[in-house]
């Protein structure tokens, strides 16, 4: 719950080094992830809030054939290409890069899981990228805010 990544000043986030560095890892995800597409996100001082669009294609089929990693020894473990693994990848990416430049070795940064929506229609999406973008505007009533007297 560290303000880890930047702060907000009237409703306007700013990135410090370490929200910079996360910043790029989730722009990177397309290009470890063929299959999918990046929407509107919004890195907030301690949480980000993003959309991933995950697309059936012939990329995805190639990605999970080439998957050189072993496969889980456990029936229910990550599956290749799947939001789960996505959002693991970015969570260890950007993770290490963090630790490294730190120069500290096995620190924390994410909380464990993460929180999923399916978007079922374009009004939905329109309503997702509305609260996205004016996130920053309610910082001071977010619940995530340590310095919210309301928690």
């Amino acid at each position: 719950r560290e303000n880890l990544f930047g702060e907000i000043v009237n409703g306007v986030v700013r990135l410090n080094r370490f929200g910079q560095l996360v910043e790029r890892c989730w722009l990177e995800i397309p290009d470890h992830f063929a299959h999918c597409t990046l929407d509107e996100f919004i890195l907030m001082p301690n949480h980000l809030h993003g959309i991933i669009f995950i697309h059936d294609s012939e990329a995805i089929r190639k990605e999970i054939q080439n998957n050189t990693q072993p496969q889980s020894g456990h029936p229910n473990g990550t599956k290749t290409g799947s939001l789960g693994a996505i959002i693991q990848n970015f969570k260890s990416t950007s993770t290490f890069r963090i630790n490294r430049l730190r120069q500290v070795q096995g620190v924390q940064i994410w909380q464990r899981g993460f929180h999923d929506r399916i978007v079922r229609d374009e009004a939905e999406l329109h309503q997702k990228r509305e609260y996205i973008v004016n996130n920053p505007l309610q910082w001071a009533l977010d619940k995530e805010n340590p310095d919210n007297a309301m928690r």
